[in-house]
């Protein structure tokens, strides 16, 4: 395993592939997107265990979703049974991606609790419990302090775990070497990474902007709602697609069959 050092530009290049791979097969993956979220709600409402269950299932939702877009790129028409391919694995791979799992529900959990620092809790038991948003607590100072002290923190978490999941199911990475790894490529590939991420952040902006004037033309709220909704859920489908290829270009994947992941070396 080697890892490539992309130009910036490649940034959009996974953009342009997600949302091209997303139109192969918009059915399946908008589907595989909403069963995504539908096992992670359902693992939520799990009482006490709940948010923390969703939390440790998202590696491998995410991975199966990083297979299923593999299939879709292929031509092929991407299964629900996709989404378990994590756990379809070899025991080890199976194991090794439980305990990224659990990793990454401890890191949630713990940056929601220092964020509970600034504002007791509020926005930790928003986020993870849900409940009612107003203008009065979105205008606290504290609100905002954790808020934004979130996103800072959950930005160089989630690119230390990006990779990781792909890296346990098709190298055979262990957790930490998966962890590590995923780390050092998103670094060296900081580049293409800062404009992937500008670019779908202006995405998502923009539709629910543009969303956001239809629905004050026609004046309807449930008009909005209506138009939003799917928009958001095709959206964040191409998104997750677009995961994928970020790893793929990456790394390079065609290792032989034979070869020892573990003994992989960087260039």
């Amino acid at each position: 395993m080697k890892l490539n050092i992309v130009p910036a530009r490649t940034g959009l290049l996974w953009v342009k592939l997600g949302i091209r791979t997303f139109f192969k097969q918009p059915v399946a993956l908008t589907g595989l997107f909403f069963l995504f979220m539908a096992v992670a709600s359902v693992a939520s409402f799990i009482p006490v265990l709940g948010s923390v269950l969703a939390l440790a299932l998202l590696p491998a939702i995410t991975l199966g979703f990083m297979v299923a877009t593999q299939q879709a790129a292929e031509g092929k028409f991407p299964m629900p049974v996709l989404m378990l391919a994590a756990f379809r694995a070899e025991r080890q791979r199976a194991k090794d991606m439980l305990v990224l799992g659990l990793l990454y529900a401890a890191g949630f959990l713990l940056i929601m609790g220092l964020t509970s620092v600034l504002d007791g809790g509020q926005f930790a038991k928003l986020y993870l419990l849900g409940g009612s948003i107003n203008q009065e607590l979105v205008l606290q100072p504290s609100f905002q302090s954790a808020m934004w002290l979130a996103l800072a923190l959950y930005t160089p978490f989630s690119l230390l775990f990006w990779h990781a999941p792909a890296l346990v199911h098709w190298y055979g990475l262990g957790p930490a070497k998966a962890l590590f790894f995923s780390a050092v490529a998103c670094w060296r590939n900081l580049g293409a990474f800062t404009l992937y991420g500008g670019l779908w952040m202006g995405l998502f902006l923009s539709v629910g902007l543009l969303a956001s004037l239809v629905g004050a033309l026609m004046g309807s709220p449930g008009l909005l709602a209506s138009i939003l909704a799917p928009l958001a859920l095709m959206l964040a489908a191409m998104f997750f697609s677009s995961i994928y290829f970020s790893f793929r270009d990456n790394f390079v994947t065609e290792a032989p069959a034979n070869a020892d992941p573990l003994s992989s070396t960087f260039r």
